[in-house]
């Protein structure tokens, strides 16, 4: 009659065991989180860094086929589309849109700049000009 009363082997984990494994995930994130958020902030200064960067040189390019940079009207729109200058020989970027700055908003741009021949910038995390860490501006001329 030991046949009946076989023992059913369950496999699979007990609820006090998942509380304890997730107590340890809880512990750890708490130590490591700190410690790779400030530097998503960095990344996304260099991201825009970056984007200015490369806006510059072909602002440059602009500048070399037409004879001078565009003008704060026509924005870095002029980049990609004939804005009716002559010698344009665009789009000097890979892309057909501009590009926004990390943080989703539009790069700000002026011709004549108050730091150059023109000045390309981004707020920063706050949007707003000024700043330290992550809400400093990123700038052209820095």
């Amino acid at each position: 009659m030991n046949n009946k009363r076989r023992s059913i082997n369950r496999g699979g984990f007990t609820l006090i065991e998942l509380l304890i494994v997730m107590t340890i995930i809880v512990i750890l994130a708490s130590f490591v989180g700190p410690k790779l958020f400030p530097k998503l902030g960095k990344s996304k200064q260099s991201a825009a860094k970056a984007q200015i960067e490369l806006f510059g040189e072909a602002l440059d390019q602009f500048r070399l086929d037409t004879g001078r940079y565009p003008t704060t009207s026509e924005g870095l729109q002029a980049l990609i589309t004939d804005p009716g200058v002559k010698g344009w020989d665009g789009p000097y970027l890979k892309k057909r849109v501009i590009p926004k700055d990390p943080w989703g908003r539009p790069y700000q741009y002026q011709s004549p700049g108050s730091h150059g021949e023109y000045d390309l910038f981004s707020y920063g995390k706050d949007g707003q000009p000024g700043g330290d860490g992550e809400d400093r501006d990123v700038v052209s001329w820095e």
